[in-house]
């Protein structure tokens, strides 16, 4: 059993920067492949950018080249910076987890097996 807890939300203004933080327990989770999905009022969850367990990382096209997606082993920890921020970005932030995840899955929201409650990101214009 791995539990997500998220924290580093809040508001900013447009063009304002956050780094959203992700702590997990279990002594397995460098095993696990680790996403950010984010869901707006009114919209489904959708993904946001993922980090595998061998390190590999990829972005929607919506937050490529301003957000980066980071991972720390011996802390049990992975990272969001969002840099260039727009009111599009607001919505509640969740990580999720699962061991082993590859290829095609990595963006696949439902493959992802743990989720974290989320932490609310709100961006000003």
């Amino acid at each position: 059993q791995v539990q997500l807890v998220e924290s580093g939300g809040g508001l900013v203004q447009a063009g304002g920067s956050l780094r959203l933080s992700c702590a997990a327990s279990g002594r397995t989770f460098s095993t696990y492949s680790m996403g950010w999905f984010r869901q707006a009022p009114g919209k489904t969850r959708e993904f946001v950018a993922v980090i595998s367990w061998s390190n590999w990382a990829t972005y929607a096209d919506s937050v490529k080249g301003r957000f980066t997606i980071s991972r720390d082993n011996a802390k049990n920890m992975v990272y969001l910076q969002m840099n260039g921020l727009e009111a599009e970005d607001t919505a509640v932030y969740h990580c999720a987890g699962h061991p082993w995840l590859g290829g095609p899955d990595l963006v696949n929201i439902k493959k992802y097996t743990y989720w974290g409650q989320g932490t609310q990101v709100t961006v000003t214009s």
